[in-house]
């Protein structure tokens, strides 16, 4: 579980959003405060191993045993950017400025994603 916005964090104007990932592919974003569920992101189709807020807090990142990585708005929940990689996705991080996502596959490969391009 990752946490974004709030007293405490690099984005204490945020909101305090929760992401959990879990074992049935699901991806959820929960409002901390009130323990609601915000959205339910369902693209994935196997376990999901890894989230990560972009320093911003704009974004979440996603990897998954299905191989891919998924990057989500966090203000609507709507997927932004997808990549498919060599080996199922076991950890996604983001650089500090939050253009480039990298993501440790199953395969022994690492891949970088440019979110600019």
């Amino acid at each position: 579980r990752r946490v974004h916005g709030g007293s405490g964090t690099r984005n204490p104007n945020l909101p305090l959003i929760l992401a959990s990932a879990s074992l049935d592919a699901s991806v959820k974003l929960w409002n901390a405060e009130d323990g609601r569920c915000v959205y339910s992101l369902s693209e994935h189709t196997d376990s999901v191993y890894s989230v990560a807020f972009s320093p911003t807090g704009e974004f979440l990142a996603t990897g998954s045993y299905d191989r891919c990585l998924y990057v989500w708005s966090v203000k609507d929940g709507t997927l932004v950017r997808s990549y498919r990689g060599g080996g199922a996705i076991f950890e996604v991080s983001w650089n500090s400025t939050g253009d480039k996502i990298a993501a440790s596959c199953s395969n022994n490969s690492i891949c970088l994603l440019d979110m600019r391009s």
